[in-house]
C-alpha cells in the first residue's frame, strides 16, 4: 500500500508529461469554435463539455497541459541552474565575495515573489517565453540559498581541501567534488519548485499576463470560466481540478523523493 501511494503520483505525473508532449501528434481542435455547443454540458460528443466559445474543453485542457509543463520545467531549469552557481561561487568563495552574493539574495527575498513576477511579467510583456524568464528572476533564490548551505557544510571535507591542495581549480572542485554530493537536496526542491511554477503560471495567466487567446492555458480557462460559474460549472471546475491534480502529485511525488534520498529513512 506504501509502496502504491508513493508510486501512483509518478504514473500521474508521467500521464501529464506523456501527454503535454504528444500534444501537437494529436488530433486536437482547441480553436474549434461550435455556435451551437455553447457551454454545452458535458456529454458523448465532448466529454468535458464546451467553453463560452463552443470550443471543446478536453482539447483546450490537454493543450494547456503543454503550457504547463513547459513553464513548470523552463522555470525550475532556470532556475536551478542560476542559483547553484550563485550559491556554490558564494560559498566556496567567502570573504566579499560571499558577503555580497548573500546581500544580493536578501535584496530579492525582501520583495513578495509574487509581486516581483506581476511586476516583470508586466515589464517584459505576455508570452510563454517571458513568463518563464519573470518566474525563473524570482525563483533562483530559494536555490541559492540552498546551494551555499549544502557547500558551506561540505567546502571542509578532507576530499575537497585535498583537492585544492593539488592544485585542482576553482570550478573543477566546485563541479567534481561539492555538487555530486549537494545535488540531491536540489532536485527535491526542484520538484516542489515545478509544482510552484504550474501555480504561478495558471495565477499570470488568470491575470491576462501569461499565455495569450487563442493559446490555451490553465489559468486563462478558470479566467474565461468565472463569469459562467452559476449556468456553466464545468468551466471552472475541469482546469481547477486538472491544476489541483498536477500540484498534489508533484508535491507527493517530492516528498516520496526526499523519504527516498534520506539517509536515515533508508537505514531504517
Amino acid at each position: 500500500m506504501r509502496r502504491l501511494g508513493t508510486w501512483l503520483p509518478v504514473a500521474s505525473l508521467l500521464l501529464w508529461a506523456l501527454v503535454a508532449v504528444a500534444g501537437p501528434w494529436l488530433s486536437l481542435a482547441p480553436d474549434r469554435i461550435d455556435l451551437s455547443g455553447i457551454l454545452a454540458p458535458p456529454g458523448w460528443g465532448s466529454p468535458l463539455g464546451n467553453d463560452d466559445l463552443g470550443r471543446p474543453l478536453l482539447d483546450r485542457l490537454l493543450v494547456g497541459a503543454r503550457t504547463s509543463f513547459t513553464v513548470g520545467l523552463g522555470v525550475v531549469a532556470l532556475s536551478l541552474v542560476l542559483g547553484t552557481l550563485v550559491g556554490g561561487v558564494a560559498a566556496l568563495a567567502g570573504g566579499w565575495v560571499d558577503t555580497t552574493l548573500v546581500r544580493m539574495i536578501d535584496v530579492f527575498l525582501a520583495f513578495p515573489g509574487v509581486l516581483l513576477a506581476i511586476a516583470l511579467a508586466g515589464l517584459l510583456g505576455p508570452g510563454i517565453d517571458n513568463v518563464i524568464m519573470a518566474l525563473a528572476a524570482v525563483g533562483w533564490v530559494g536555490y541559492a540559498r540552498l546551494a551555499r548551505s549544502q557547500i558551506l557544510s561540505l567546502k571542509q571535507r578532507d576530499h575537497v581541501v585535498a583537492a585544492r591542495a593539488l592544485g585542482a581549480g576553482f570550478g573543477r572542485v566546485l563541479r567534481y567534488h561539492l555538487l555530486p554530493l549537494a545535488v540531491a537536496p536540489l532536485i527535491v526542491e526542484a520538484t516542489f519548485g515545478i509544482a510552484g511554477a504550474v501555480i504561478a503560471e495558471a495565477g499570470l495567466s488568470f491575470l491576462g499576463l501569461g499565455v495569450q487567446p487563442p493559446q490555451a492555458s490553465w489559468g486563462s480557462m478558470i479566467r474565461d470560466g468565472v463569469g459562467y460559474m452559476l449556468v456553466a460549472p464545468h468551466l471552472v471546475l475541469a482546469p481547477g481540478l486538472a491544476l489541483l491534480s498536477v500540484v498534489l502529485c508533484t508535491n507527493l511525488a517530492g516528498d516520496g523523493l526526499q523519504d527516498r534520498l534520506d539517509v536515515r529513512s533508508v537505514r531504517r
